[in-house]
């Protein structure tokens, strides 16, 4: 199985440790939030110098606070300074929350403005002039306004949940990596229509990570209990209820993969069944001694991403 982790550490020395401790144990790869050490980015590129095949991806980077162009160059110069390929960008609109509420930008157009960016970014990345002017997004990259090229190159998965965003994942980006999409929503709703749009667009068959809670816990209420002191926030987001909704899962606690060893080893083959390529687990710690349950759900999670079952 290929299964990564969530990233992040309160140092930048504590994360290049962590990531190259998560390349030993066999995970392909780490996920980490927009809020890591301020800004991802530079700590990521100084984990992929310090380590040699595992992927480093944001997961993910906010569209709205940030120009494409300048989102091209910051991403190429990192995995350029990385020295290696491994440097995945996630992306995504957020919330409205957000993006009205702290940055106080507009957020009436999510799905215009996100097509436009993706659009934009990927072109950029592929080493090409843009030259568009959109409704939400304008880029004149010609005549060497664009200081960074994607080498190496620089995958882009765009955090898509809405039909139109997994219509823009599959026709412009190379896939989605997913929040609280429960195996349900990935089989029923992502998987076929981000598949659809980009066998339309002639593209390559799209990534699907899938982000999850996961602990191994033999009280499964204790488990999602744990998830749901720390899930709280997504519960009350339209975005995570509808995509949870359409998984048949009531709340995040509900999506979480939880049970002992034997169940989230079904739980985690269910989602590659479903059509995800990849799984980016969450480790919550769960029960009375927390750092126990978290070397519990590392072992089996590393036992999986060793096994070619």
């Amino acid at each position: 199985m290929r299964i990564g982790l969530t990233g992040g550490a309160a140092t930048p020395d504590k994360l290049v440790r962590q990531a190259q401790r998560a390349e030993a144990d066999g995970f392909t790869s780490l996920w980490y939030a927009s809020t890591v050490l301020g800004d991802p980015l530079t700590p990521m590129a100084c984990a992929g110098r310090a380590t040699s095949t595992i992927e480093l991806g944001t997961a993910v980077l906010q569209t709205y606070p940030c120009h494409p162009l300048l989102q091209a160059n910051r991403a190429a110069s990192a995995a350029a300074t990385m020295g290696r390929p491994g440097l995945t960008l996630g992306i995504g609109p957020s919330h409205e929350a957000l993006i009205r509420g702290v940055y106080g930008l507009s957020y009436d157009r999510p799905g215009q403005s996100t097509e436009e960016y993706v659009r934009i970014l990927t072109a950029l990345l592929r080493g090409e002039e843009v030259d568009f002017e959109g409704e939400e997004w304008t880029t004149r990259s010609a005549g060497g306004r664009m200081t960074a090229t994607g080498r190496p190159p620089v995958p882009v998965l765009l955090s898509a949940l809405s039909p139109r965003m997994l219509r823009v994942a599959g026709q412009y980006a190379d896939g989605t990596v997913l929040w609280m999409a429960p195996a349900r929503a990935v089989g029923e709703h992502i998987a076929p229509r981000l598949t659809a749009a980009a066998e339309a667009a002639g593209r390559p068959a799209p990534r699907i990570v899938a982000g999850l809670p996961v602990v191994v816990h033999d009280d499964t209420a204790e488990a999602r209990a744990a998830v749901a002191a720390t899930s709280g926030s997504y519960a009350g987001m339209p975005n995570y209820q509808r995509i949870l909704d359409i998984g048949g899962a009531d709340s995040p606690a509900d999506a979480a993969i939880v049970g002992n060893e034997e169940s989230v080893g079904k739980q985690l083959k269910s989602l590659l069944d479903a059509g995800a390529t990849d799984i980016w687990a969450a480790i919550v710690p769960a029960g009375p001694d927390p750092a126990a349950s978290v070397r519990r759900t590392r072992d089996l999670l590393r036992e999986a991403a060793a096994s070619p079952h």
